[in-house]
């Protein structure tokens, strides 16, 4: 089944008394929503004795949970000590998502900085190679890790890079931020066919198996010739991209992911729009 729920918490569950994230399972799902996604996006500050109670709460109301690793990783990097460094981040994010009793761990691959762009990727392709070593000696390869498509041109993480990063090992599976994309591509999500021409692309790259219940990101984003700017609310109307004509690709492609909205301050609310959206199609 597809799923839908929040990045984190929107600004209305920040109004409640009980503002912590055992509460905000029982919230979600009184929603209506299917799933959340926990954010290490500073850093991985929790306890272990945290994470087990909230992985308890989502579990005992039905909600599945992922991660977000932290934002500072960069596979790219031309030192060896912040590459060992990236590599910790993203397995220490699995360790606390096993004890969340959750299976998917979400990561920014890599920025270009001041090499080539065929170089970076490169660069990112190789570390790929040595994380994937690093999850099976650490007995986590029964985790799902996500690189996630990027925003920024300067980014590492185009859907043919992530598409690459994701050939590298059965437990890689690519997260799709729909937003990214169209804030990297100048808007360039528009129609079902501009969707259906990118997962397309990804099934024939990946096969169905990977891409069946690949995990997504969404929401609108402001852009600049650069790229990303910052993420906006599905009220913007001057922003991409719209959800229905991707909730009709995924119905069309029969693919059902776990989608992710990352709204600013309404990801909760935002979600159960798409929700009724697909389901109302």
């Amino acid at each position: 089944m597809i799923k839908f729920g929040p990045s984190g918490n929107s600004e209305s569950f920040q109004l409640l008394k009980d503002k912590s994230t055992e509460n905000a399972a029982k919230w979600c799902y009184e929603m209506g929503l299917d799933c959340y996604e926990y954010s290490f996006g500073r850093g991985v500050n929790l306890s272990a004795e945290k994470a087990v109670s909230i992985g308890n709460a989502f579990k005992n109301v039905g909600l599945d949970l992922s991660v977000h690793a932290p934002y500072f990783i960069n596979l790219a990097t031309p030192e060896d000590e912040k590459a060992v460094n990236s590599f910790n981040y993203i397995l220490s994010s699995a360790k606390m998502m096993k004890l969340m009793q959750g299976k998917r761990i979400v990561f920014h691959p890599a920025a270009q900085g001041k090499v080539s762009r065929e170089e970076a990727v490169l660069k990112t392709l190789d570390r790929m190679k040595i994380l994937r070593d690093l999850i099976y000696e650490n007995s986590l390869n029964d985790m799902i890790f996500c690189p996630e498509t990027m925003g920024k041109s300067a980014q590492i993480g185009t859907i043919e890079e992530i598409a690459a990063f994701c050939k590298v090992d059965e437990c890689f599976i690519p997260t799709i931020d729909f937003g990214h994309v169209n804030a990297r591509e100048q808007g360039s999500l528009k129609t079902v066919n501009d969707y259906k021409s990118r997962l397309e692309y990804l099934i024939g790259e990946l096969g169905m198996n990977k891409m069946k219940h690949f995990h997504a990101h969404f929401s609108k984003i402001q852009y600049s010739t650069k790229g990303e700017i910052r993420h906006l609310t599905f009220e913007d109307k001057e922003y991409g991209p719209e959800f229905e004509p991707l909730a009709i690709a995924l119905k069309e492609l029969e693919l059902e992911p776990v989608v992710i909205c990352e709204s600013a301050g309404t990801q909760a609310e935002d979600a159960l729009t798409m929700k009724k959206i697909y389901f109302g199609i």
